[in-house]
């Protein structure tokens, strides 16, 4: 695919919306959990080239506590899916926990994917008929850890999310903000680097949305780096800083006081 050419095929730019560039004193990739550097994403559409992310220059510190925000066809999804290693950039780099990561081919994403991050979904993204247990043993499965130790582990998680009475529960005997702390029990099984949540309270109403977040907190607080999606401004309010992406860049970036 060729390299984007900002000058060419780009329909989404605006006047109001400039790349935040980095700054000077910035410290080398390996001092951070995530950093990127004038990384983009282009996609081939018939004649035309349409760059969702345009250059995006960022970098998120361990145990940070971070929200990105934008609206629809920002390029806020596209951004996750870099972040997580699921897909590369047409151009530019990202270390991730100090690997550089955008130079992987597909096998070597797929094992930073499971190794270094786990990913918390709007819909859960359960088996639908293995139990709390076993859903959260996959990551573990796919790492090649023995059976035993499997299940320690995937009890611990389950424990330390509040479902330790669950464990043999299937998702269909549970509620929405039950399968999410399943989700998130999978999610840190592995010891991950990140937790990257998309959309987190989507699917469940205020209250529990409010109990699955105050669980993000505690998380933070034992000093997982997590990095949540959302375009919900009460929900990003959790996290200590905020990045607004918009037209494939960065609009803003607040830390919170």
């Amino acid at each position: 695919m060729p390299e984007p050419n900002p000058e060419k095929g780009n329909k989404m730019a605006t006047a109001e919306v400039l790349p935040i560039d980095k700054p000077a004193n910035w410290a080398g990739p390996d001092s951070y959990m995530i950093s990127t550097e004038d990384l983009w994403k282009s996609y081939d559409m018939g004649a035309e080239q349409v760059h969702a992310l345009r250059g995006i220059n960022l970098r998120i510190q361990r145990n940070e506590y971070v929200a990105i925000m934008g609206p629809s066809g920002s390029g806020k999804s596209t951004l996750m899916n870099l972040i997580g290693c699921l897909d590369s950039p047409t151009k530019g780099q990202y270390w991730l926990n100090g690997q550089l990561v955008s130079a992987l081919d597909d096998d070597e994403l797929a094992r930073i994917r499971n190794k270094e991050i786990g990913f918390v979904f709007q819909t859960f993204n359960l088996l639908a008929r293995a139990t709390s247990l076993h859903n959260v043993e996959l990551p573990l499965i796919y790492a090649g850890v023995p059976s035993d130790e499997r299940a320690e582990r995937a009890k611990a998680a389950l424990t330390s999310v509040g479902m330790g009475d669950r464990m043999n529960h299937k998702p269909n005997e549970l509620s929405g903000g039950q399968r999410q702390r399943v989700a998130v029990a999978r999610a840190l099984v592995n010891k991950p680097a990140i937790i990257l949540a998309d959309e987190p309270t989507g699917n469940l109403d205020s209250q529990t949305g409010n109990e699955i977040m105050a669980l993000f907190d505690r998380l933070h607080s034992e000093g997982n780096t997590i990095v949540l999606v959302t375009h919900e401004h009460d929900i990003a309010e959790y996290a200590h800083r905020i990045i607004y992406i918009k037209d494939g860049v960065v609009a803003k970036d607040e830390v919170k006081e």
